[in-house]
């Protein structure tokens, strides 16, 4: 089953005085339960094409589809719904809130759903668990270690269920041994179906992936699988 599908994609972001042609062209497919690693330098259109697949922006040309949801014609609300309900998020920054335990930063995304307060804290808990930081729950950012800011970042981004997750340059902020800690959490989302979407400049993390999509001056140029 394809979970998301670019069908020749373009991205123009456009002011008064030039554009930009930040994607050109793209034709992708992305498989349910798929690692996929986007790659590529600085300016090559990785983040834009992050942003496309999390309903953040929408193209300017062709059409983008989310399990099987064309995005193009959605309203605000609806992408929003999307957004909720069907993908997570994982940024290199953690974006953790800072006056917020652990456990409440990943409550928060059940709160906007509507999740009724206990169920929401016993699959706070549980996510906890997972990313191996039951004892962190009650602590605030600044009281914990940057490898596990991200990992309770990758427990708030499961706590709505995502079908996808996107990741831009998760290890990023880390060093090699918690960045390879990171790196096994999210492969074993794989097996559990989740589609795993992962934006890193580091060449070592492609082990990781299935396959890799190599970006240059907006266009794919490679797309190739990854040896086990």
């Amino acid at each position: 089953m394809k979970t998301v599908v670019f069908e020749n994609v373009s991205k123009i972001y456009r002011t008064r005085y030039y554009q930009v042609s930040a994607l050109k062209d793209i034709n992708l497919e992305i498989r349910r339960g798929e690692f996929i690693a986007i790659m590529g330098p600085s300016g090559s259109g990785k983040s834009t094409m992050l942003n496309l697949i999390g309903c953040l922006d929408r193209p300017t040309e062709g059409e983008i589809y989310i399990k099987g949801t064309p995005i193009s014609g959605l309203r605000d609300d609806e992408l929003t719904d999307l957004r909720r309900n069907t993908i997570g998020f994982v940024f290199q920054q953690f974006n953790l809130i800072p006056t917020l335990s652990a456990l409440e930063n990943i409550e928060l995304p059940m709160i906007f759903r509507g999740t009724d307060s206990g169920e929401r804290r016993k699959r706070a808990r549980k996510l906890l668990e997972i990313v191996g930081l039951e004892d962190v729950a009650d602590r605030k950012p600044v009281e914990m270690s940057g490898g596990q800011q991200q990992r309770v970042a990758i427990a708030r981004a499961l706590a709505n269920s995502p079908e996808i997750l996107l990741c831009d340059e998760p290890t990023g902020n880390l060093d090699s041994k918690t960045g390879e800690q990171v790196m096994e959490i999210l492969a074993g989302l794989r097996d559990e179906g989740v589609t795993v979407v992962l934006v890193t400049h580091d060449e070592s993390l492609r082990r990781y992936a299935e396959r890799v999509v190599r970006l240059r001056d907006g266009r794919i140029v490679d797309v190739s699988a990854v040896s086990s």
